[in-house]
């Protein structure tokens, strides 16, 4: 290292200061000092360094005043899948005009995962007693922070098999212009520890943006949910299982702290959003899970009269009259409502096997469903028409066929060595 050693005052010449030559020592190299000292190296740190753009996400600072892009990080394994390429948050370099100044690509993404009911054509009976179940509950969900009560987030609808919860409960969303994001019980395990309760995480929040973003009411419903999460015998839990129960758990106290990163961030709210879970026995939950503040029950076991209704609206479009569709109900009493949706069903067998026949058989069957030329046009399929004995014939098969599976247990003739 060099130092200089000023040796000698300066000379005067004609009024101008002249320094004498500087006597330098070095080691290995010679280094040529100025006349001025050195300046501090604390100047280098106060002076600013020169911003890149007013917008930059290089030098971007949150809220908190910590580096944007390193926290972002740290949340997300993609800067632009994760928050977007939004105008003011990714640098104009990235985002680009191609795609408009604020191309959310993630919500697009989760649009996918929201259910719209297009596919319900006609005119369906809602059971007016199901109905202000959930309308009230999800009413009340989303004026929990104006009441002074607690609300519980859950509405847990459970009754028996084949009684349409679901069917009944999706109508009430096409009625009331609700986006739900619906879930089934497989989705509830996974080979990966944490997965299903991530996903639910992911789900909850999905419903958030809906409201946020598109203005629309919103919920998460669960399909099914002791079918993934109930104990039956000597059944074993698993991780994810207690993984999904901790979830809903949390999700009940607090609905509107979801996290689904590696940390809390305290500037993120999520939209508080009603949560919906159908199933036949909730006895096998966890129940803690299902206690009155975080759950609430309502049983679901059609009368009569919402059968006949029910079954009425659809066999209405077939000319079936009420008093026939009384008939069958009388017919086949203590039967689930998917009975009699499978009855009209069983009236088009004979028609398939029918045309069937007129596309050439069973041997052309595939070439001419799959393989045939967009100008080739499949014979037109004639619906059978609906009368009140080719129901109750339909129906007598099926119940037939109940009756079998119940009597001959096939079981015990191949192991009749095991009593």
């Amino acid at each position: 290292m060099a130092l200089c050693n000023y040796s000698s005052p300066s000379i005067s010449l004609f009024g101008t200061q002249i320094l004498p030559p500087t006597v330098v020592k070095f080691t290995p190299f010679t280094i040529f000092c100025s006349s001025k000292p050195p300046k501090p190296a604390e100047d280098d740190d106060i002076k600013q360094k020169k911003k890149l753009s007013k917008q930059s996400s290089w030098e971007a600072k949150d809220s908190e005043g910590k580096d944007y892009l390193y926290r972002l990080g740290k949340e997300a394994d993609n800067v632009n899948i994760a928050v977007g390429a939004r105008s003011g948050v990714i640098d104009d370099l990235f985002a680009g005009n191609f795609l408009g100044r604020d191309s959310d690509i993630v919500f697009d993404y989760r649009q996918k995962v929201t259910r719209s009911f297009e596919y319900l054509q006609g005119d369906y009976y809602i059971a007016p007693v199901f109905m202000d179940k959930v309308v009230c509950h999800i009413t009340k969900n989303y004026l929990a922070h104006l009441l002074n009560t607690k609300v519980p987030l859950i509405l847990g609808i459970w009754g028996g098999k084949g009684q349409g919860k679901s069917f009944q409960t999706e109508l009430i969303f096409q009625a009331m212009g609700i986006e739900p994001v619906i879930m089934s019980a497989g989705e509830l395990e996974s080979e990966r520890a944490g997965e299903p309760g991530k996903l639910i995480r992911e789900r909850y929040r999905t419903a958030s943006q809906v409201v946020q973003n598109q203005g629309k009411m919103s919920c998460l419903m669960i399909n099914d949910i002791d079918a993934g999460l109930g104990r039956f015998g000597n059944t074993q839990m698993t991780v994810n299982n207690q993984i999904v129960v901790g979830t809903l758990m949390n999700l009940a106290d607090n609905p509107t702290r979801v996290s689904v990163g590696q940390d809390w961030r305290e500037s993120d709210i999520t939209n508080r959003v009603p949560i919906i879970v159908t199933g036949n026995d909730f006895s096998t939950i966890y129940a803690p899970l299902i206690r009155d503040g975080r759950m609430e029950k309502f049983y679901w076991q059609p009368n009569r009269e919402d059968i006949v209704n029910i079954v009425h609206r659809m066999y209405e479009k077939d000319g079936i009259s009420k008093d026939e569709v009384i008939s069958i109900v009388d017919t086949f009493p203590n039967q689930a409502l998917d009975f009699y949706g499978a009855v009209r069903s069983r009236t088009y067998d004979r028609s398939i096997s029918k045309w069937v026949d007129d596309i050439g058989g069973i041997q052309s069957l595939g070439n001419k469903l799959l393989k045939r030329r967009k100008s080739d046009k499949l014979p037109v399929f004639t619906p059978p028409k609906q009368t009140l004995e080719a129901l109750l014939e339909s129906g007598y098969s099926l119940l037939k066929e109940q009756q079998m599976i119940m009597e001959t247990k096939l079981s015990k003739e191949y192991m009749k060595n095991i009593d």
